[in-house]
């Protein structure tokens, strides 16, 4: 098979959007100024092959403009956050299962030594050991401002 005749693969839609992605992220970034991005991001959607696509992105640092990327930040923010509830509902699942023993030791044997306090306080601080470096190594939420008339 003649491997030189084989024309290159075609580009799909898909493709032009991560390339303008990408392209976009370079804007942002300062790796691009606004007329360069212009010319490029035309050549983008009138590309029909991959290397026409990746001869618009050569010249750039592809990997730290993903790197850097603001939604790829936010994805991991909100993930991270996401595991700090998730550990909080197992935490506070825990308490109210030793809670619930307790009183029923108590109530039956008349055993009245608070003794969950030690798994609650344990588990406690495993879950602030979690909370405290997501909650201080992540960029705060934008909160909304209410304005009362």
């Amino acid at each position: 098979m003649n491997t030189a005749a084989t024309p290159s693969v075609r580009a799909g839609d898909r493709d032009r959007d991560i390339t303008a992605g990408l392209l976009g992220q370079a804007l942002a970034q300062g790796y691009l100024a606004m007329a360069e991005y212009e010319s490029r991001l035309q050549m983008v959607y009138d590309a029909y092959t991959m290397p026409d696509l990746g001869r618009l992105t050569s010249d750039l640092p592809v990997a730290e403009l993903r790197r850097n990327d603001p939604q790829r930040r936010a994805a991991r923010v909100a993930a991270a956050r996401r595991g700090v509830r998730v550990h909080l509902a197992g935490y506070l699942a825990m308490v109210v299962i030793v809670l619930t023993v307790w009183l029923a030791v108590g109530l039956g044997a008349g055993s009245w030594y608070f003794w969950p306090v030690w798994p609650i306080l344990g588990a406690g601080i495993g879950v602030l050991a979690h909370a405290l470096p997501v909650k201080y190594a992540t960029p705060a939420c934008p909160r909304v401002k209410r304005v009362r008339p």
